[in-house]
């Protein structure tokens, strides 16, 4: 009979869990397109990847990667990432620990005093203890162990497991991304500080050319074969790259400025050696083919992850419709006594239970709970299809700007070189009075302006094989 009794009950369960089973929403959510290009337009063809290089071995300056290693070290917001990833991690330990039995030990002592012209009070009043009147007021002290577990039929507590590990991989790829960025923007600016650097050199070669220019116009017209127009125009000029000096200078100290930030220090020198910065080889960046973004960057492999913890957590809230099966128990000791206590099998005392909840009524809540997390999953499905696009733009962006900087700069090495033998030739002209001052003033300011460009323009390839490496997925080894 007691058999019986235990089947009906156990075929209640089922069509309960049946029931609740048929009600749960359905929404159909289509899976993710990492679909990529061959390769990138008309780039051939290679397998061979430069971001599996190291940032110590791509970059071979030992000034900036004295930096780089400085900045992983003290950059304030690589450590606070750093300590967004340690929580992830403990959260992991927390919903392990939600599908394990909790055993929790308890005591308890409390004092109670009835009324005599009560119920309770009339009972107690005729009650005895081993041949001792009851007592009053009644004392009861208690200690045990009480045991709780929540039976993970449905997975999930694991599920939710599962995506507390994902979102920590998810927030180590964070990490690994955040490092990737802190090296271009270290490189980045480490460059454009020797740029500049080579800026203000230029000015104050070309301060050097315009004082000797004047002094020559002075002396013509001294000689009356030039006129005080002439005077005054070279001189605006002058002080014009004069004053040209003192603006480089300043995004100088701005720049040094920004790498301390950067590196987690006070303003101070930053060490460089600038006077070789036109003779930095640019060398090669191999990109792979587009495949491999997929592996390499972390951007990509942050948003697979998020996906992934996205479906769990769709699964986690459409287990909400299910029923949940917990058990609890207890055994411990129980008396009015402390010196009672031990006796057993007398102050023994122990509970059983079992319990199922299934929503039935007003799901409403739960209901929005699984809509916002399919909603979340759509959206990650979005976001890791942006992220994979994006990146294979970025690349294929970055490998026509290396060719045509590289056209670009071979043009701008000409013209400066052509302009810097006119400088000579149009002082001569002019010192013969075969040339007018106009034309060595325009032809200073144009070789001023093209050897600025020039060294612009070198910035710009170093930058660039930088912006690759990191669009490759490379900076984080």
């Amino acid at each position: 009979m007691n058999n019986l009794h235990h089947y009906k009950s156990l075929f209640f369960v089922g069509i309960l869990a049946l029931v609740l089973h048929a009600c749960v929403p359905v929404k159909d959510i289509r899976k993710a397109q990492t679909h990529v290009p061959e390769n990138y337009g008309t780039t051939p063809i290679d397998s061979v990847n430069t971001a599996k290089t190291s940032w110590k071995q791509f970059f071979a300056d030992p000034y900036l990667i004295a930096l780089i290693d400085t900045a992983l070290v003290r950059n304030q917001e690589l450590n606070i990432m750093t300590q967004s990833v340690a929580l992830f991690e403990n959260q992991i330990q927390a919903k392990k620990g939600e599908y394990l039995p909790f055993v929790n030990i308890k005591g308890s002592a409390d004092v109670e005093k009835v009324g005599k012209h009560t119920r309770n009070g009339a009972v107690e009043e005729s009650l005895h203890i081993d041949g001792e009147e009851f007592p009053e007021p009644l004392r009861n002290y208690s200690v045990g162990l009480v045991a709780s577990w929540e039976l993970d039929i449905w997975k999930q507590l694991r599920n939710e497991k599962k995506a507390a590990v994902l979102e920590y991989l998810s927030s180590v790829e964070g990490k690994n991304f955040m490092i990737t960025n802190l090296v271009a923007e270290i490189a980045d600016a480490y460059y454009e500080l020797m740029a500049l650097d080579n800026q203000l050199d230029i000015l104050h070669q070309n301060l050097q050319l315009q004082q000797n220019a004047l002094k020559i116009l002075k002396l013509q017209k001294e000689a009356a074969k030039t006129t005080e127009l002439a005077v005054r125009r070279f001189t605006a000029e002058l002080q014009k790259t004069q004053s040209e000096t003192f603006e480089i200078a300043q995004r100088i100290t701005e720049t040094e400025n920004k790498i301390n930030f950067l590196i987690g220090k006070t303003p101070s020198k930053i060490s460089r050696n600038s006077a070789s910065f036109l003779n930095i080889p640019i060398d090669s960046v191999y990109a792979g083919i587009p495949s491999q973004l997929l592996e390499n960057r972390t951007d990509i492999k942050k948003a697979s992850l998020e996906l992934e913890a996205s479906k769990l957590n769709t699964k986690v809230a459409k287990a909400n419709f299910y029923p949940s099966l917990g058990i609890s128990a207890g055994v411990g000791l129980n008396a009015f006594k402390t010196g009672l206590l031990t006796k057993t099998p007398e102050s023994l005392v122990y509970s059983f239970a079992g319990d199922i909840v299934g929503p039935i009524i007003n799901r409403n809540a739960i209901k929005a709970l699984y809509k916002n997390a399919n909603s979340k999953q759509i959206q990650a499905i979005f976001e890791y299809e942006k992220t994979i696009l994006n990146g294979y733009i970025e690349v294929a962006n970055e490998l026509s700007n290396i060719q045509n900087l590289k056209n670009v700069y071979a043009f701008k090495e000409g013209q400066v070189t052509t302009l810097t033998e006119s400088i000579t030739l149009s002082t001569r002209l002019f010192t013969s009075a075969r040339a007018d001052y106009l034309e060595v003033l325009l032809t200073q300011r144009e070789a001023l302006e093209a050897k600025i460009a020039l060294v612009a323009t070198k910035k710009d390839q170093l930058m660039a094989n930088i912006h690759l490496y990191k669009f490759l997925g490379g900076g984080w080894q």
